[in-house]
Parts: structure tokens; sequence; C-alpha cells
């Protein structure tokens, strides 16, 4: 791990420093690799989407949520041009979490040609994640 990036170094700097800093991102659980949608760009970015699209319903409050954040940003870096990344934070979008049924975070869905393919519910492991995209590509 960059020396600039441990969790001691963090506080002591504070985010906004470290911020515009590339290295640093995926220290910070990965929150910052993949792209968020909203209630005003999800019906572009993932309906209207060519190819599929795979998103993570989370909430900030949501331990597991920082658990599987790595894990989505991990695979977006494998799977770039393939597949379609976005996270959608269901305290600030609640009517999509409600239109697509979400009743617990974090939640994986994939979508292809703006059409719910696939869920997977809780934090499970890269491969459970890999074998549900599998099925699409």
């Amino acid at each position: 791990m960059n020396k600039d990036c441990t969790p001691k170094t963090l506080k002591r700097k504070g985010l906004g420093e470290i911020n515009t800093r590339k290295e640093c991102f995926k220290t910070l659980t990965g929150i910052l690799e993949v792209p968020i949608v909203t209630d005003t760009t999800w019906q572009s970015l993932v309906l209207k989407a060519t190819g599929p699209v795979l998103v993570e319903f989370w909430a900030p409050w949501c331990g597991p949520c920082r658990i599987i954040h790595p894990v989505v940003a991990e695979l977006s870096e494998e799977y770039a041009g393939k597949l379609k990344f976005f996270k959608l934070n269901t305290d600030d979008s609640p009517s999509i979490a409600t239109q697509y049924g979400i009743r617990s975070v974090p939640t994986t869905m994939i979508f292809i040609n703006g059409e719910k393919k696939d869920a997977v519910l809780g934090a499970v492991p890269k491969t459970t994640l890999t074998a549900s995209i599998e099925k699409f590509l």
C-alpha cells in the first residue's frame, strides 16, 4: 500500500487533500472507482445503455456495502469495455430502489436493454458476482 494512503496518514492529511490523488482512490474502499447513477441519469445510463450494465444498490450507512465496494471496483476494471458499472445510493434515489424492489443493500443487478436480468443480494464473494456477469456476456 502507498504510504500516503494508510489510514493514519489519511486521517492526518484529511480527505480534501488526497481527493485528487488517483493512487489513493482504491485505498478509499473503491467508492470513487465506479461512477454513480441517480434518478436523473438512470434512464440514459442504465435503461438506454447499449450492452449489459451492472448496478450496485448501496447506502452510506451499510457496513456490508463497504465490503463489496472494492470487489465491484475491481470487476469494473476487469470487465472494462464489456460491461458498464454504476452505483446507486438508495438513500439519494429511493424511487429507483423501490421500483426495483430493493429491500436490502447491497444488492447488485444486471440490466440488458433496460431489462433486469439478474440480482445478487448481499456482500457476496467475487466469484459469485463473476458467475452472474458471465451468464450475460
